[in-house]
């Protein structure tokens, strides 16, 4: 009986510290929850922070661009002469740069393959090439048309500047990278009487490609109208002096 007694009790103790480590084991999982939330908030509202202070100091540099701005306008408007000079100088400057559109007399070229084959007797062509207006010959109506004080150039809407180039890739020729083809309808703005004479005069390039059989026609006018260049002007090697 005695022994009985002991088994019972200790039954009960056994089954009382299970409740008891059950309710601690819950109690320390809820604690630990909660802590896991804290510990979340405290990183959002860190967070929050953050971005708020980074929005501020945006804000901040905001205002200071706008009232900066407003006072290069109030500076512009009371001081009207300086800035229509800057402009005219801008201006001038891109006229000459060949950014711009211009106009002017001068001389129109247009330069076409003969495709017929034959010379202007009637007789047969030996070189055929010769006949086909080349890179090469583009370049050569440049440089004289230049060499005659031409102040802007353009070849079939391709603007002619300082660093232009004009290859020859099988047969397509290339100007600023665009693919060009015969006709060849030069534009150049400066004296038509010398420019045409220049280039037509016995011992002219034109004068030798009328003779190789190629199509040449030329015409002076009052009023020509040369295109913009629209590329990137690009310098690598070129600073300036400090």
């Amino acid at each position: 009986m005695y022994k009985k007694q002991i088994a019972i009790t200790l039954g009960v103790m056994c089954l009382a510290l299970t409740a008891c480590i059950i309710i601690q084991l819950k109690t320390v999982s809820n604690s630990n929850t909660t802590i896991s939330q804290s510990l979340k908030e405290n990183s959002l509202r860190d967070e929050v922070l953050k971005w708020k202070e980074k929005y501020d100091s945006v804000y901040e540099e905001l205002t200071n661009s706008t009232a900066n701005l407003e006072k290069v306008r109030k500076q512009a408007t009371q001081n009207d002469t300086t800035s229509m000079a800057k402009q005219q100088e801008i201006t001038l400057n891109n006229m000459l740069l060949g950014l711009t559109e211009v106009t002017g007399p001068g001389l129109e070229i247009t330069l076409a393959d003969n495709n017929t084959g034959l010379n202007k007797d009637g007789s047969e062509v030996l070189d055929i090439s010769s006949q086909i207006v080349h890179n090469d010959d583009l370049l050569q109506v440049i440089n004289a048309l230049n060499n005659a004080g031409a102040e802007a150039i353009s070849i079939n809407g391709q603007r002619v500047i300082q660093t232009s180039s004009i290859t020859c890739e099988g047969n397509i020729i290339k100007i600023n990278g665009q693919r060009i083809s015969s006709p060849f309808k030069i534009k150049a703005i400066g004296s038509p009487g010398l420019l045409s004479g220049s280039l037509n005069m016995i011992g002219g390039y034109l004068y030798y490609m009328k003779e190789d059989g190629v199509n040449v026609e030329t015409k002076q006018s009052e009023s020509i109208i040369v295109e913009a260049y629209n590329g990137v002007i690009s310098y690598k090697y070129i600073k300036l002096k400090k």
